[in-house]
């Protein structure tokens, strides 16, 4: 009635830890000076067009100022 289970249901779970392989990765190969170039003229433009935006965006974030004169309509004159 009572079965005997085993610890682990799979085998190759178990021996997955132990599996190391012979075959080594082939070495990445190094950018090239264009490709730095290239890298480096997104990163600036990216970083200007963020410094760009807040600087123009802050004259539009600061609260604004009231008018030093006011003005009034024709219709609040009581003509």
């Amino acid at each position: 009635m009572f079965r005997r289970r085993e610890s682990v249901p799979f085998s190759f779970v178990a021996e997955a830890d132990r599996f190391r392989s012979n075959v080594t990765p082939p070495p990445r190969e190094r950018a090239s000076v264009s490709q730095l170039a290239g890298r480096s003229l997104v990163g600036l433009t990216v970083v200007a067009g963020l410094v760009g935006s807040l600087i123009l965006g802050l004259p539009a974030l600061s609260p604004t100022q009231s008018p030093s004169h006011t003005e009034q309509t024709e219709a609040s004159d009581g003509r």
